[in-house]
């Protein structure tokens, strides 16, 4: 059904404090869905948040463990120089 400014009566913005039809328990009630929803899309933003946050600190994570291998892999190859030398010193 529609109104005669054109818009839908289903879509119609109204303000619960001023509508003279609602009982206080309409109103109430009105309140708690809005809530809801504000809940909702509250969540659905923290959501996203923590996804990015998930994906930096994995990558923190990763980082720290790819320098640890590279780190390791370079003392080996310091030892093994160090090895060398001390053969050469024993040969002299």
């Amino acid at each position: 059904p529609r109104e005669p400014g054109g818009e839908a009566a289903f879509a119609r913005r109204i303000d619960p404090a001023r509508e003279p039809g609602l009982s206080p328990e309409q109103r109430l009630l009105m309140a708690q869905v809005e809530r809801a929803q504000r809940q909702r899309a509250l969540q659905r933003r923290l959501r996203g948040r923590n996804a990015l946050l998930a994906l930096g600190i994995g990558a923190v994570a990763f980082g720290i463990y790819g320098y640890t291998f590279y780190s390791v892999s370079q003392e080996r190859f310091l030892d093994e120089l160090e090895q060398e030398a001390e053969a050469a010193r024993a040969r002299a």
